[in-house]
């Protein structure tokens, strides 16, 4: 005899898992797109206000999906965390210390995003040092995904890591790297020969 299961007895999980895949992929473009911005490798005429808009809604986004992500779990039968599950890290019962990582990156996330809208209110030297922070976001989503995720070992979800890691890891080298020293010749001026006189010196 067949036994039927309700698909519907899923749903919330299935689309916690879902969400929490779409959150992965909108962080590695909103810390993807910063470094970008940060390590001057975009560099499009006109364009670096358009793309910080950008960068801004990615990460709203971005923090968008991982608040659904987390909300829409409380809704599952089976694991039934609870508020206090997907609001304080290491709480869950289930996989505690890979989602714990998940839950603070999540409230890492938005301190960050929303930094934006009190920078005014902090100095510069705060919110850049938030900031770089964003790279360990990203990391920590990544180890939360494939420590917690059920799909850690499915090839599509190891190829989105490596598809998202590839250029992050370009990015952060590039912006890490020391900036090229001016060249000698841009440093010095021509010598002039004794008892010569510049244009500028000329009567």
């Amino acid at each position: 005899m067949t036994t039927y299961t309700d698909p519907g007895q899923h749903v919330f999980w299935l689309a916690s898992r879902a969400l929490g895949v779409t959150a992965l992929l909108l962080i590695a473009l909103s810390v993807g797109l910063g470094l970008a911005l940060s390590g001057r490798i975009v560099r499009v005429p006109g364009g670096p206000a358009r793309l910080k808009r950008l960068h801004e809604a990615l990460s709203l986004s971005g923090l968008v999906t991982i608040v659904a992500h987390g909300a829409t779990l409380i809704g599952d039968a089976y694991l039934r965390p609870g508020l206090e599950g997907v609001l304080l890290p290491f709480a869950m019962t289930a996989q505690p210390f890979w989602t714990g990582v998940g839950i603070l990156a999540g409230w890492l996330a938005a301190s960050i995003t929303l930094s934006f809208y009190v920078r005014r209110h902090i100095t510069t030297q705060v919110w850049r040092w938030l900031h770089r922070w964003t790279l360990a976001v990203y990391v920590m989503s990544v180890a939360h995904t494939l420590g917690s995720g059920s799909d850690a070992g499915a090839a599509w979800l190891q190829l989105i890591v490596a598809g998202t890691a590839a250029p992050i890891l370009f990015a952060a080298a590039y912006r890490l790297l020391p900036a090229e020293p001016p060249r000698a010749a841009k440093q010095r001026r021509p010598e002039r020969a004794p008892g010569t006189v510049s244009p500028a010196e000329a009567p």
